[in-house]
């Protein structure tokens, strides 16, 4: 699976089609009611990346996991997320109302002043998450409701309003103030390290001699949650005790166990599937930490 969810596999794995016609001339956009996506028939979302640019309105008691930040939001949001930072969500209470809509880059191309990333939320760094009253949220409901009729519609030029429309979203939460209660995580470095867990998790099983452990260190980690890396050792440590590159080792050492155990690959292709270039790099880091060669090991 690639570190970044496309287009397609957006498609893929929300509705399990695509549709005939992505724009990829014009850039693609499109809107959803958020009921559709989720519930019985719905699948939860994987912490990553995605290739486009997401507006949200959500109604309901949620988490949103956006970088190495726990946004928890009861009541009406508007939430705006870049292909830049990773980020997921999870459902606290009663399954969740609302309007989202998806759209490339491309689709703003030569539109907007100095490009979406210069805009505040959608700059590095910048905060997502704006708190709705009753009455904004209806008059966020009513633009999105305008966006779902108009891309249904025929018009030739629906596409320049649907861009008028998102406009009208950005810079109606501009006009507001993110709501700084957003970012209070009670235990911020407690969620650095699950995502952190997660990511490394997300890796094995090593179920096949071309597969590859890709994200070997912690400066790899640090750019996958966008945040510094003394930030990412800082948040480790404090809540494992231990160094990132420690428990990024002790679980090599515990798929390299797995692997010597219950395959019959020689152990050059372990090393390599584990990230090693080459095997003597692999039988001294297995030592280091195992006390015995994987040779040894595998032999007990």
């Amino acid at each position: 699976m690639s570190d970044t969810e496309s287009l397609q596999e957006f498609y893929q794995y929300k509705f399990n089609f695509l549709p005939n016609n992505l724009q990829q001339d014009i850039g693609h956009f499109n809107v959803f009611n958020l009921e559709d996506c989720i519930g019985p028939n719905g699948t939860p979302a994987k912490y990553r990346r995605r290739e486009f640019y997401k507006i949200t309105l959500i109604r309901g008691e949620n988490i949103y996991h956006y970088a190495d930040k726990s946004l928890k939001v009861n009541g009406s949001a508007l939430l705006f997320f870049n292909p830049h930072v990773p980020y997921t969500w999870e459902n606290v209470a009663d399954d969740p109302t609302g309007f989202f809509c998806i759209f490339s880059e491309t689709f703003f191309t030569d539109r907007t002043r100095n490009g979406l990333n210069e805009l505040p939320m959608y700059a590095n760094g910048g905060k997502p998450a704006y708190l709705l009253t009753p009455e904004q949220d209806a008059h966020v409901s009513s633009l999105f409701g305008k966006m779902l009729d108009e891309i249904n519609s025929d018009y030739i030029y629906k596409y320049d309003l649907l861009r008028n429309y998102v406009m009208e979203l950005i810079h109606f939460a501009l006009k507001t103030q993110p709501s700084e209660n957003l970012y209070q995580h009670p235990d911020a470095n407690s969620r650095i390290c699950a995502v952190f867990t997660e990511l490394l998790e997300r890796q094995f099983p090593i179920e096949h001699p071309s597969q590859r452990f890709s994200l070997r260190s912690a400066k790899d980690f640090a750019e996958q949650l966008a945040v510094h890396v003394n930030h990412l050792n800082r948040a480790i440590r404090v809540t494992t005790g231990k160094t990132t590159t420690e428990r990024i080792a002790e679980r090599l050492v515990s798929e390299a166990k797995s692997l010597l155990k219950h395959t019959d690959w020689n152990i050059s292709e372990i090393g390599y599937c584990l990230g090693f270039e080459e095997p003597s790099h692999f039988n001294n880091f297995f030592k280091k930490h195992t006390s015995i060669p994987p040779s040894a090991f595998r032999a007990v």
